[in-house]
């Protein structure tokens, strides 16, 4: 059977009226069995969310983006500017694996695992819900004069939604700044932390704007992953599908009749009641077909079969499906396609899992100093370096002090001989290095200096030492 032939619907948005101005959307409240599994899941990742800044592996957050310093923790592992392109690597993994998901099962994650969608559908809206109560009690109180009512409601919805924004701004920030700097500003009281303030109303008022005006738009204009969905979906994806085949058949929908015989009639199974149009809350029929609006969260799957329980109808109008075994009755296959990404997915696992073993835990660099040469010093040569001293562990290096390996010779460092590296932290300075002339059988020599704390070697790395190119 041919797909519906109408595609005007395609080219405008629901939440844009025909004037092209903002048209809100009031969506049904949801319920049924994949809402009750979206209410668990949601409230799962939502404790996760909270509670990743205050998780510490090994001493290490087990969440931070730091872009000021740059420094990362992903999953209790740190990462330094210097371990960039495990980050990077780390990033694409993340991005191959959702493109891999959504070539499967299309946008789920967006309704089920997205933390704008878990915000809004499961904390803003349901605080909406019990405020203002259900579609039409909203819709009428939208449309009425502001009188007592109306200012009650809507100041304690704001009010309480700016509140939720402000706590979700902290959280925001104990994910850039590390959760101890956050809990010491706190303690230390806002008085004395002016520009963080600053940011605070910022994240407030953006999240506010977000979760109280802006909501769904963020789906449909501002993520770009909805419009990944042109180049990834196919008609073996699954998706939240409306099974055209069953709910047209041969004369198209049509109003329930307890009268008729709808198996008989040559009617669709689809009775157009537009309760899964009221539940969508991103303004949608999903009987056009998938679309780029659609988020997956499966609100009017719940309705459509609570409907056709109530009619007497078999369930599964609208169910999770791909567009071939709706129309030819064909069941999931992992394609070739499929298999593709999913190799280049185990080969960047493979590649991040053997960097993350190879990676020390303390990286010492050693550079000469640029535009300086080499100094005699007797029958010595000396050059002058700068060096570098990262701790990414979550000790303490008390006695740090250099050794030279495989060719005797003296380094000096600048200051103290022996100094300090604390956890997390990075130690820079200058340092000379001296070397009998005689030992030197090249212009360029290359040396490696040993790190040690106390008597323990901690990591060992190399520079050129430079010297006259001849002693004879």
């Amino acid at each position: 059977m041919p797909k519906i032939p109408d595609e005007a619907f395609r080219d405008t948005i629901g939440t844009i009226d025909e004037a092209g101005n903002r048209k809100f959307i009031f969506p049904k409240k949801p319920s049924g069995r994949f809402y009750d599994y979206r209410k668990w899941v949601s409230y799962f990742l939502l404790i996760i969310l909270v509670a990743n800044p205050f998780i510490k592996i090994n001493g290490n957050q087990f969440m931070m983006f730091n872009v000021l310093e740059r420094r990362f923790n992903i999953f209790g592992f740190p990462f330094w500017p210097q371990d960039f392109y495990l980050f990077v690597l780390f990033m694409i993994v993340g991005v191959v694996f959702v493109i891999l998901f959504t070539v499967i099962f299309g946008r789920i994650f967006c309704g089920w695992i997205c933390p704008q969608t878990i915000f809004l559908e499961m904390v803003f809206r349901r605080i909406e819900f019990w405020i203002e109560g259900d579609r039409g009690a909203q819709i009428r109180l939208s449309k009425q004069e502001w009188n007592t009512e109306k200012i009650r409601k809507k100041g304690l919805k704001w009010f309480v939604f700016l509140v939720i924004s402000f706590f979700i701004a902290n959280i925001f920030l104990a994910y850039l700044i590390g959760s101890d700097e956050l809990i010491r500003m706190i303690e230390e009281g806002p008085e004395n932390q002016g520009s963080t303030l600053i940011s605070l109303s910022i994240f407030t008022g953006i999240f506010y704007f977000i979760f109280a005006w802006f909501r769904e738009q963020v789906c449909i204009i501002a993520c770009p992953y909805g419009r990944l969905q042109g180049v990834l979906l196919d008609d073996k994806s699954i998706n939240v599908a409306y099974d055209f085949v069953r709910g047209e058949k041969e004369y198209g929908r049509a109003k329930f009749n307890k009268q008729e015989d709808r198996a008989t009639s040559g009617k669709g199974d689809c009775i157009d009641c537009k309760q899964c149009v009221n539940v969508c809350p991103t303004g949608i029929d999903i009987r056009n077909g998938t679309q780029l609006e659609c988020i997956n969260c499966t609100a009017c799957v719940d309705e459509c079969d609570t409907i056709m329980e109530g009619v007497g109808l078999p369930k599964g109008l609208i169910r999770y499906a791909s567009e071939d075994e709706i129309e030819k009755n064909i069941g999931f296959k992992f394609t070739a396609r499929m298999k593709g990404y999913s190799s280049v997915l185990l080969i960047l696992v493979g590649i991040l899992i053997g960097l993350l073993f190879i990676r020390t835990e303390v990286e010492a660099t050693i550079f000469r100093l640029p535009g300086q040469l080499y100094e005699h010093k007797g029958d010595d040569i000396s050059n002058i370096f700068t060096f570098k001293i990262i701790n990414k562990t979550n000790n303490d290096f008390n006695d740090i002090h250099f050794k030279l390996h495989g060719i005797k010779g003296k380094i000096n460092v600048v200051g103290k001989q022996d100094f300090k590296v604390k956890k997390q932290t990075m130690a820079q300075g200058t340092l000379f290095i001296e070397i009998h002339q005689y030992l030197l059988e090249h212009d360029k020599t290359k040396i490696e200096v040993e790190v040690y704390n106390g008597n323990k070697k901690i990591e060992t790395t190399t520079t050129s030492f430079l010297s006259p190119q001849s002693f004879d």
